[in-house]
């Protein structure tokens, strides 16, 4: 398994196992992706603001991503990450593989915190979260609404830098 920077060639694949999850809770857009609009979400991903792909020999087993906190300039140093891995290769260690070199690029490109948030009833992403050093900071109650249900929102933080 091979972790990598993402291309532009990758959006197909990308796209398929984020759009096999908005079928679920695991991400709170409703409607899926064209191929268009994820190759330009991947366009706008770059430098310090990155997306690794694990490629098993040609196949796309997940990928994870470093995005904008928040659009005001004392933001800057903070990311948001997410992560997704395929089905097929769910509880093999492609998440925590991901994970791990996205803090770490994160540290290398000088951001001080990740956060993450994820929806409360998925145990899998916050267990593969604090397996790679986040903490819960907090829960937002019922801030999203989807197949007809309220979801919480769990917040985890990683602290990469000493102030």
């Amino acid at each position: 398994m091979q972790i990598r920077t993402a291309r532009l060639t990758d959006a197909e694949a990308i796209r398929g196992i984020y759009n096999r999850a908005i079928l679920t809770v695991a991400t709170f857009d409703l409607e899926p992706r064209s191929l268009e609009e994820q190759q330009q979400w991947l366009a706008l991903r770059s430098g310090a603001h990155l997306v690794l792909v694990a490629d098993n020999g040609g196949t796309l087993a997940g990928f994870a991503s470093l995005s904008p906190y928040r659009d005001r300039p004392a933001y800057r140093t903070t990311v948001e990450n997410s992560v997704y891995v395929d089905e097929s290769f769910q509880g093999k260690g492609v998440g925590k593989l991901l994970m791990s070199e996205l803090v770490d690029d994160a540290r290398d490109h000088g951001f001080h915190s990740v956060i993450a948030r994820i929806v409360s009833s998925n145990a899998a992403s916050i267990a593969l979260h604090r397996a790679v050093g986040f903490e819960i900071v907090g829960v937002e109650k019922e801030v999203g609404r989807k197949l007809g249900r309220w979801l919480d929102v769990v917040v985890m933080q990683r602290m990469l830098s000493v102030r």
